[in-house]
C-alpha cells in the first residue's frame, strides 16, 4: 500500500513565487500519486512563518480550490528552522512520510523520485544533496565549502553540501521530536538521529522568483549557529590558545630582558604594547565565544516554545 507524503514548504513573504512553485509541485505530486508511488491522501504542506505580505491569503486559497494543498500559519516569524519544524511537527499526524524544501525551487522537485526509490529499500532518511555549486558565485562556493571544513573540524557531523531538502519516515520525524533544543541546526540534528540514511544528488536551479530571504548576514548568522549549537570545540580553542599565548608570553618575557640589559629596547615599551593589544584583544574574544555560549544556556533554561501555531488548515 502506498505511503501518505506531505511535502512541507517553509515560506516567509513568498507571494511572487508560491504561484509558481505551487503549480510544480502540485504537478508532482499528481503525477506520483497517478503512478501508485504516493497515496492519494498525500498533501503539499506551506507553513508562514509570520509573513507580512499576501502568503497566507495565498495559502488558504489554495487550500479553498484544491484540497492537496494545506497549510500551517505561526503566530510570529520565528525563522526558517523553527518554522520548517513546525511544519513537520504538524505534518507527522497525517503521513507516513515527510518531504521538506523550500519555496523557491531550487531544490530540484525531480528529486523526490530518488527519494522515494531510497525509502523503498529501507531508508529511514534520504538527504537532497548538491552534486555541484555552479550557481553559486565564487564567493558562496568558497564560504560554503570553507564552512563545511570547519565543521567537520570542529567534530559536527553533517552532510556535505545538503541543506533541508530530505525525505524522513514518520519514525524518524517522531525520533527528532525528542531534541528539545531551542537553538535548532536541523542539519546537524537531524544526522544524530540515525537510522538507516542516504543521500540523492541533484543540480540545484536558480530561485524561480522573488528575492533570496538569507542575505549574507542571517546566512553567517545561521553558520555560527550551527558551529556553536553543535560543538565546545571554540571553548576548547580558548582553553589552548590561552596555554600557547601563555607560553609564547615567557618566550618574549626572556627576550626582552635579554635585550632589555643589553641595552637595546626602550624601556617597557614592547611588553606594554603587547600586553595591551594581544592579551587585550585574546580576552575580549575569549569573553565574547564564551558568552555566546551562555546566552544559549540562558535561552534553553527558560524553555520557550520554539513555535506558535496560530492556524491549522487540516483541521478545518
Amino acid at each position: 500500500m502506498a505511503e501518505i507524503l506531505y511535502l512541507v514548504v517553509p515560506c516567509y513573504n513568498e507571494e511572487e513565487v508560491l504561484p509558481i512553485t505551487s503549480k510544480a509541485v502540485k504537478e508532482k505530486m499528481t503525477g506520483l500519486i497517478s503512478a501508485g508511488r504516493i497515496s492519494e491522501k498525500s498533501r503539499i504542506m506551506f507553513v508562514d512563518d509570520g509573513s507580512r505580505d499576501r502568503t497566507w491569503e495565498l495559502i488558504e486559497e489554495l487550500h479553498t480550490a484544491d484540497s492537496m494543498f494545506t497549510g500551517v500559519k505561526l503566530s510570529h516569524n520565528k525563522g526558517h528552522q523553527n518554522a520548517l519544524l513546525a511544519g513537520l511537527m504538524t505534518a507527522k499526524e497525517y503521513a507516513d512520510i515527510l518531504v521538506s524544501m523550500d519555496a523557491d525551487l531550487q531544490d530540484d522537485i525531480g528529486a523526490i523520485d530518488g527519494f522515494l526509490d531510497k525509502r523503498a529499500e529501507g531508508c529511514e532518511i534520504v538527504y537532497g544533496v548538491r552534486s555541484s555549486r555552479k550557481t553559486d558565485t565564487k564567493f558562496k562556493r568558497f564560504t560554503a565549502e570553507t564552512y563545511y571544513k570547519v565543521l567537520a573540524k570542529l567534530g559536527v557531523e553533517i552532510t556535505y553540501n545538503h541543506a533541508d531538502y530530505r525525505l524522513m519516515s514518520k519514525k524518524a520525524v517522531e525520533a527528532l521530536s525528542e531534541f528539545k533544543e531551542v537553538n535548532l541546526f536541523l542539519r546537524g540534528i537531524v544526522k544524530m538521529i540515525g537510522f538507516k540514511t542516504d543521500i540523492v544528488e541533484y543540480e540545484r536551479n536558480v530561485r524561480a522568483a522573488g528575492e533570496s530571504k538569507y542575505p549574507l548576514k542571517k546566512m553567517l548568522a545561521f553558520a555560527f549557529e550551527g558551529i556553536t549549537s553543535l560543538s565546545i570545540k571554540p571553548i576548547r580553542f580558548i582553553t589552548s590558545l590561552g596555554i600557547f599565548i601563555f607560553l609564547v608570553s615567557i618566550v618574549m618575557m626572556i627576550y626582552f630582558l635579554i635585550t632589555f640589559f643589553m641595552g637595546n629596547a626602550i624601556s617597557g615599551w614592547a611588553s606594554t604594547i603587547i600586553s595591551i593589544w594581544a592579551i587585550g584583544g585574546l580576552q575580549l574574544l575569549s569573553i565574547g565565544i564564551i558568552g555566546e555560549y551562555i546566552g544559549k544556556i540562558y535561552l534553553e533554561t527558560k524553555e520557550r516554545p520554539k513555535f506558535i501555531i496560530e492556524k491549522n488548515l487540516e483541521e478545518n
